[in-house]
Formats: C-alpha cells, structure tokens, sequence
C-alpha cells in the first residue's frame, strides 16, 4: 500500500488520539480552531498499541520522514501518559463526571431524546388520563396498593419526623431500590432493546398513574413536596440507564460490519461507563431521598424552590459539563 493510502485510511483516528493526547497533557486549543473530537481514555491504550504497529508498518515501507516523525511523537506521548504514576481513584472519578460523562450523554443526544420520550410522554399522558378518571388508578396498581398510597400521603400534622437510624435505612433501602431499577433498565437492551424501552415505557406509566391520582385526591403537596428534590436526578437517571440499554439494542439489530457478538461488546463496554454516571445520579438521589425529601419541617417553598434547581443543575450539568476546550 502506497502512503497516501496508508494515511487516509487511519487519519480520522489519529487526530481522534492525538486530541486525547492534547486533552491528557492539559494542552489549550485556540477557540476557533477546529479540532477532531479526543479519543476516549479507555481506548488510548489499545489505540498505542496499534499506533506503534502502524509505525512499524511506515518505518518497514520507507513511508516519508515527516510521517515518521508523526507517529514516533505520538507514541512517546502516549507512552508518557499511559505509564506515569496512577491517578488517585477519586480524581480519576472526578474528571469522568465532570467531562467524560457528560460528552457522551451528547454524543447521542438523538437516542437521549428518544429515550425522554418513551419516559415521559407515558408519564404525562397516563397522568393526565388518571386525573380526569382516577378509577384508571386500578389498570396499573391493586386495590391495597391504591390505600397504601393514600395513607403515605395523608395529611397528618401530628406525624414525627424520622430519627436519624430510620433515615440511614431508608438511605440503604433507596439505593437498594433505585440502582437495581437503573440496572434491569440497562440490562433490557440485550432483548434487542425492547427491554430498556419496556422499563422506560411502564415506569413512565407507573409515575403517571400515581401523580395524577393522588393529585385527583388533592393530596398534592405532600405528594409534590417529597418528590421535588430528589425527581430530577432520579427521572434523568432512569433515561439515562435506559439510552445505555438502547445503544446495546441497537448494536444487536445493526452491527454493520461487525459480527454482532463483537459489536453488542463494544456496545455494552460503552453503556457500562453511562451506566457509572447513572449510579452516581441515583445514589445523589437516594441520599435526598432519604435525607431531604422526607423532612417535613422544610417549607413547602423551599422544598419546591430546591426542585427547580434541582432541574436547572441537571439540564446545565448534561448540556455545559465537559465543554471546556482540551
């Protein structure tokens, strides 16, 4: 193979590594300089490995020294960054929920949407249906079901806070709760992802059922007042879990020239690392779950005002998180 071949055949993945080189070693880009989206760290040691291959595969052909010079340079500094010291663990945590994370709710930010709207347009259409007719309450959940709900969001003024221990319990309980939902989410999408969009469609349907009968009881500020500071982190999370499952589903329907046991791989390797940021939001959640939502000496107002924040966090963090230049 000729050179000029050689070097569009592997260009794009070169200035991907190359920009991930830039980012590691903190290096600055102009701000209107157009620069290839950085390959993501935990493909930079399998992409040394065949950098140095294909420099090899130069240096055997006589390929031209500035080429050469190129590929040497890169795998030096790949090689720099790939064996210096270890990063502590809660940095390395840190910069993947600051950056890493974020960057890739937006690269698919299409499959983001499509997933917010088998949640959603259930849950506010469901809720809507159970508001005008609450006796659709019973197509979703059993008549004991129904009073408990009625009970657990009863007005009672002489009712007591939670101790501390019961707190810490319902903190166990919740992560307990919220985690394994987000993981049989994700895990549906080895069902061609008809089982995350399964899990997306009647969890939306659940929480919509519910809203609109308790808010058809007028139960709507002890209802809305618990679940307005932990609703944000924990909705989003669901989605979330459920684009990781989608992406697995679709690698199996649409492998390309990947055999589909290979492409569900590489799939499931990347839903693994949304799933790690889906974690950190349901534990967030649970601990305000727990901790927050409950306390019922906290206004109504200021229950409502950290709600809102809540959702203006969220939808900064997704949108602004990462986008800094390397």
């Amino acid at each position: 193979m000729k050179q000029r071949p050689f070097e569009d055949r592997h260009a794009a993945r070169w200035q991907a590594f190359a920009a991930q080189l830039d980012r590691l070693e903190g290096q600055r880009t102009l701000k209107n300089t157009p620069t290839a989206t950085p390959l993501p760290v935990a493909e930079m040691p399998a992409a040394y490995r065949q950098l140095c291959q294909q420099l090899a595969i130069a240096r055997r052909r006589r390929y031209s020294g500035s080429l050469l010079t190129r590929l040497n340079q890169w795998s030096l500094r790949a090689y720099q960054q790939i064996y210096r010291a270890p990063q502590r663990r809660w940095q390395a945590a840190l910069d993947f929920l600051g950056t890493d994370f974020p960057r890739r709710v937006r690269a698919d930010a299409g499959l983001f949407w499509l997933c917010a709207a088998l949640f959603y347009l259930p849950l506010l259409g469901m809720g809507w249906a159970v508001y005008q007719a609450p006796e659709l309450i019973y197509s979703l959940l059993p008549p004991d079901a129904v009073a408990d709900l009625e009970m657990m969001y009863a007005p009672d003024p002489m009712a007591d806070d939670r101790d501390a221990a019961s707190d810490l319990a319902m903190f166990g309980y919740y992560i307990h709760n919220n985690i394994g939902l987000g993981f049989r989410t994700f895990a549906g999408g080895v069902l061609f992802g008809i089982g995350s969009a399964f899990m997306l469609l009647f969890n939306g349907l659940f929480i919509g059922a519910v809203s609109g009968y308790l808010t058809a009881q007028g139960l709507t500020e002890t209802f809305y007042t618990f679940i307005a500071g932990h609703g944000p982190f924990e909705l989003t999370g669901i989605i979330l879990a459920g684009m990781a499952g989608l992406k697995m589903g679709w690698a199996l329907l649409a492998p390309g020239r990947l055999r589909r046991m290979e492409a569900l791989r590489q799939a499931a390797s990347g839903g693994v690392r949304l799933i790690l940021g889906v974690v950190a939001l349901l534990l967030l959640a649970a601990f305000i779950e727990a901790f927050w939502s409950s306390n019922r000496a906290i206004p109504a107002d200021i229950k409502y005002a950290v709600g809102v924040a809540g959702w203006l966090l969220i939808i900064l963090y997704l949108t602004r998180a990462g986008r800094r230049g390397a």
